[in-house]
């Protein structure tokens, strides 16, 4: 019988470039593979799994939701929806919520309000080396050749500003834009945050000509910076905030909250969504909420983020040749280093540590938030003996 691995080239289009490991259960921070091995887990799902893996609370409100029902149709409300939207509402700061699926799809919910507060006609701007997702509205926001080749044509009116580059932001926007969309940290372009000082042109231009301000918090909200959201680092409150990835403990969740100027734009028929806001993901993502904003782990987040970044700026000195700078906040890190990474992740994984390249050269680490610096320190640990080896 052929292994799990030729029975995927069989099965499935070649979207993935699939890890070689028949991972058969996590615990915490561990996945464990069919030869029960066992492997620090430091990207997490692509910053979903939050709280690791296996935990107890959510497994149990899983487990309790799904024995009353699994699926409703949104022509009902449902008390775990209700839940979740009080919890989101109040530590975002925000009035209203539109529950979706997935991140991208709640972008392309974003879309359609902008679209119809501000028309047809004005521009939406977004930055290069963001990343708001692979639908088609979505696609389009995000400004790479890579993704968006052999796709064309795209939606019109979405255009590109230099992540970072005031100049080029101050000549583009004026009273023709819509809205402006932000990663605050940029994920997948290699953990970059925005400066300071680009933030506040950003905000300066707001004020001048009214566009609407979208935090795409997807990948660095929800306490994965150590703030609850990645804008609160810059002293911002945007008109839209976009949430998915770990608010569903794992489970298909996302959602994008709205300003009380922006609560009653869309009506009944103009959006909606089947699986959006499933009983089952919210009973789950109730308990990512109470663990993250009320049991303090933002805190513990906060504290060992920058244990590890201290520990990781002090390997940039020990090693210069190979790491170039260590940039990001809590558990949202990237470590650029002078060549292309993809070797380097295959080393720690020989020797069981799990960890993402992204943008080429960086190792990007997005750990559970609730790793430990026990946790940290095998890793650093792991980190030190691979760029050893590689300078002997």
């Amino acid at each position: 019988m052929n292994n799990i691995f030729e029975k995927e080239k069989e099965l499935f289009i070649s979207t993935y470039k699939r890890i070689p490991l028949e991972i058969v259960k996590g615990e915490g921070v561990y996945l464990y593979d069919k030869e029960g091995n066992k492997y620090l887990d430091f990207f997490s799902g692509l910053a979903v799994n939050a709280l690791g893996y296996a935990h107890p609370a959510v497994n149990e409100a899983i487990s309790d939701q799904i024995s009353k029902y699994i699926h409703l149709s949104n022509y009902f409300i449902t008390e775990p929806q209700i839940r979740f939207a009080e919890k989101l509402i109040k530590y975002s700061g925000m009035s209203g919520v539109f529950l979706s699926n997935s991140g991208t799809e709640a972008n392309e919910g974003v879309i359609k309000i902008i679209r119809k507060v501000k028309g047809k006609d004005k521009k939406i701007y977004t930055f290069t080396g963001g990343f708001h997702g692979r639908t088609y509205g979505a696609l389009t926001l995000t400004a790479s050749e890579k993704y968006q080749q052999g796709f064309e044509p795209l939606l019109q009116n979405i255009g590109y500003i230099k992540f970072n580059d005031s100049e080029d932001l101050l000549a583009k926007v004026d009273s023709n834009t819509a809205a402006i969309f932000i990663e605050f940290i940029q994920g997948e372009g290699g953990i970059f945050p925005a400066s300071g000082e680009f933030v506040k042109n950003i905000e300066k231009l707001r004020k001048e000509f009214s566009f609407l301000l979208v935090a795409d918090e997807i990948q660095c909200g929800l306490g994965r910076t150590g703030k609850a959201f990645a804008y609160e680092y810059y002293n911002v409150k945007p008109d839209i905030v976009v949430v998915a990835k770990s608010v569903g403990g794992g489970l298909p969740l996302g959602a994008f909250l709205v300003s009380e100027e922006l609560k009653d734009i869309l009506t009944a028929g103009n959006h909606g969504t089947t699986f959006g806001g499933n009983p089952v993901a919210c009973a789950a993502g109730n308990v990512i909420l109470e663990k993250v904003f009320e049991e303090g782990l933002l805190t513990r987040v906060k504290e060992n983020g920058e244990y590890l970044i201290d520990l990781l700026s002090k390997l940039k000195e020990e090693f210069p040749k190979d790491i170039k700078e260590v940039r990001g906040k809590g558990y949202m890190i990237g470590i650029e280093h002078n060549y292309e990474c993809s070797k380097l992740v295959e080393q720690f994984r020989d020797r069981k540590t799990l960890v993402n390249c992204t943008n080429q050269n960086v190792i990007r680490i997005l750990p559970p938030l609730i790793a430990e610096k026990e946790h940290i320190n095998f890793f650093i640990s792991t980190y030190r003996e691979i760029l050893k080896e590689m300078n002997q």
